[in-house]
């Protein structure tokens, strides 16, 4: 586990004693090889600028606070943790978020920008602060597209028939693997390559660098680069326990977060090439001539799979992007 304090800082919020109290606790199952964990150092050196000691976060990588579910309702009881946000687990809360991981939905990630600056979304952080409790302090952190590892190539959805897949307890997966032609099966992400070296699943899917960080090259050696999803994540906090802060430290929590959200953007999209590099180093065979037509084709059914959605979410949403 890796301690990070804020260095002695801004004498104005040196001169107030409550201010120093405020210890966070940042989560994520991730590991520390990986973008966002960079992504992380970068925001806790970012509210360091702007508040100096105000504030101290501990990071806590590789799930040292539970799965992703278990630390949501520690966030949701107001325990003092920032949490690795991901949409589709906020749709357990606000069904609609559930779209910001649709398949194929994003041709560009950095069109993904004009979903968080439209009034949609403003709407739908509002419906999460008010019926969840979540302050949503970013969810521009483009974790990668995500791609399939496993014991074949897969170049359509007839290649990935009764293959067994790793899958998160979140519908939006399940939903999308199935329509790929696979079997999803739920394991905690932690749990994965002991999934894959015993056969409990025969594949998995995250983005290039999640799948080098947890070396997932060593029970499985072929990855097919589908890009069904292009995923971003963020971070998020108890709404009640981010009111309670003073101004300044709120601003200085939202705008860090934004701040390393861009960040890790930019360091996911240019280093693609390199994981793929380093997975075929590791002997692993990159399989590239994907049919993503066909795979965008046989996903399109997964948006008419969600009930609870807002009627018309996914023609706005769509609109949104065409602008």
């Amino acid at each position: 586990m890796m301690r990070l304090l804020i260095g002695a800082g801004a004498l104005a919020f040196a001169a107030t004693p409550a201010l120093a109290q405020i210890e966070l606790r940042l989560a994520t199952v991730s590991s520390t090889g990986e973008p966002i964990y960079e992504a992380m150092e970068f925001f806790v050196e970012a509210v360091e600028e702007k508040v100096g000691d105000a504030v101290t976060i501990t990071v806590h990588p590789n799930g040292e606070l539970g799965s992703n579910q278990e630390v949501y309702e520690q966030v949701k009881i107001g325990a003092p943790v920032i949490q690795n946000s991901d949409p589709g687990y906020l749709s357990d809360y606000v069904p609609d978020f559930g779209i910001l991981n649709g398949p194929y939905l994003l041709s560009d990630p950095r069109d993904f920008s004009k979903i968080l600056e439209s009034d949609l979304f403003a709407g739908m952080k509002d419906d999460l602060r008010e019926s969840a409790g979540f302050e949503l302090l970013a969810t521009n952190w483009f974790f990668g597209a995500r791609h399939v590892i496993s014991d074949r190539e897969i170049r359509t959805p007839a290649d990935m028939e009764s293959l067994t897949i790793r899958v998160p307890p979140n519908t939006m997966w399940i939903e999308t693997i199935e329509a790929m032609n696979g079997r999803g099966v739920q394991l905690a992400w932690p749990e994965v390559y002991t999934g894959l070296s015993t056969g409990v699943v025969q594949a998995a899917e995250a983005p290039l660098a999640a799948l080098h960080a947890s070396k997932l090259y060593e029970p499985a050696k072929t990855v097919s680069m589908t890009g069904h999803f292009k995923a971003f994540v963020g971070l998020v906090m108890n709404a009640d326990l981010f009111a309670s802060f003073p101004p300044e430290v709120q601003e200085a929590l939202t705008r860090s977060a934004i701040e390393a959200g861009d960040y890790m953007t930019d360091l996911v999209i240019a280093s693609e090439e390199d994981y793929a590099g380093k997975l075929e180093a590791e002997g692993v065979t990159i399989v590239r001539d994907v049919d993503e037509a066909a795979f965008r084709q046989a996903t399109e059914s997964v948006y008419g799979a969600f009930p609870d959605w807002t009627p018309g979410l996914y023609e706005r949403v769509s609109e949104i992007l065409a602008d």
